[in-house]
């Protein structure tokens, strides 16, 4: 048909697309060596942890991208063609309705399957990241945390609350004709004084029993 070289020219296109997607080359986040540790010592340590994660990533991102374009491609042509025979049999051509849907759902299928593909390359990419700052980590390097990953703890402040006042009672006055109250009790009498020292040289006062 004449419909078949269009539909794997766009097909070839859409592989040659998601063969662009490519392995993670390396992590995406940063890490810092340890505590004691030389850059020598770190680099090693960079250098197996790198292929660590290579080998927990599982597939790569151009396989998964290239599956999926693949997937997605093949799922479109086969309901664009689906549809565009009913649709050509009600309008008296099925054979031209089939070719129209086919490239119709090839091109949308092709960029659904693109889109899922770039979707798992960067899971991809995200798993290898956690791979590489496990290793390194267990190592003994540092990982910088993100922000929102560290809990900020703030002091309480004390607040200050008044003590309690008791109630302002009002006394009523007495009512009228009601004589005074009695005076209260009079001063105490005054402390004595002690009568100033003789002067020096004076001869001391007789006894009391001496007259």
């Amino acid at each position: 048909m004449s419909w078949v070289k269009p539909s794997v020219a766009v097909l070839a296109t859409g592989l040659l697309l998601a063969g662009c997607a490519t392995a993670p080359q390396g992590p995406s986040v940063m890490a810092l060596p340890g505590t004691g540790k030389s850059f020598p010592e770190f680099q090693d340590d960079d250098a197996q942890c790198r292929n660590w994660a290579s080998t927990q990533t599982g597939a790569t991102s151009a396989s998964a991208g290239t599956t999926a374009t693949i997937t997605g491609a093949a799922v479109g042509t086969a309901v664009g063609a689906a549809a565009g025979a009913a649709i050509g049999a009600a309008a008296g051509n099925p054979g031209a309705g089939a070719a129209i849907g086919a490239g119709a759902g090839l091109l949308t299928g092709t960029a659904v399957g693109a889109s899922h593909g770039a979707y798992a390359g960067t899971n991809v990419q995200k798993r290898y990241d956690y791979a590489y700052m496990q290793c390194m980590y267990a190592k003994g390097n540092q990982i910088p945390l993100a922000r929102g990953a560290v809990r900020q703890t703030y002091a309480v402040q004390p607040t200050y609350r008044p003590a309690p006042t008791k109630p302002f009672t009002q006394v009523a006055p007495p009512p009228a004709g009601t004589p005074p109250p009695p005076p209260g009790p009079p001063p105490p009498p005054p402390a004595a004084i002690a009568p100033p020292p003789p002067p020096a040289g004076a001869p001391p006062p007789p006894p009391p029993d001496a007259g």
